[in-house]
């Protein structure tokens, strides 16, 4: 599955109309979900960008997933933190710095089976591409 430029456009500003709305309400979410802002530095531009991610806790430790919604590219967000993985997270109104790292295929498959039982959404994502999907972990520093 590929994203036509339209629907990246859309994406990219439900993001900021999510983030605004997140902030606003103090960062409740419909259906309680798990909701964080990342915050990378852009690969190119080397500006601030912000995202609104699922995210599973696991061990004192924030994982995300980079799906993109099961297309063949990885988001933009994941290609950014691989560059520089010091990144920024808002969980709630708190914000953090974090080292960012992609799971191990062998880490990866350990913890999966617990982030489809927590949001199955990320099964059929799964099912839509041919990549393994990246499990990036966010340790603070």
């Amino acid at each position: 599955m590929k994203l036509d430029p339209f629907s990246r456009a859309a994406i990219r500003w439900m993001s900021v109309i999510h983030a605004s709305a997140y902030r606003m309400l103090g960062g409740a979410t419909p259906l309680n979900r798990r909701i964080l802002i990342l915050i990378t530095k852009g690969r190119k531009t080397g500006r601030s960008i912000e995202k609104p991610l699922w995210y599973f806790e696991d061990g004192g430790k924030l994982h995300l997933i980079a799906s993109y919604g099961g297309n063949d590219a990885p988001p933009a967000w994941y290609l950014n933190l691989s560059a520089n993985p010091e990144v920024e997270a808002e969980v709630v109104s708190t914000r953090r710095r974090y080292r960012a790292r992609t799971l191990s295929s062998e880490e990866r498959a350990r913890i999966w089976p617990r982030i489809i039982a927590a949001n199955p959404l990320y099964a059929g994502y799964e099912r839509r591409t041919s990549r393994e999907i990246p499990v990036v972990e966010l340790s603070a520093i």
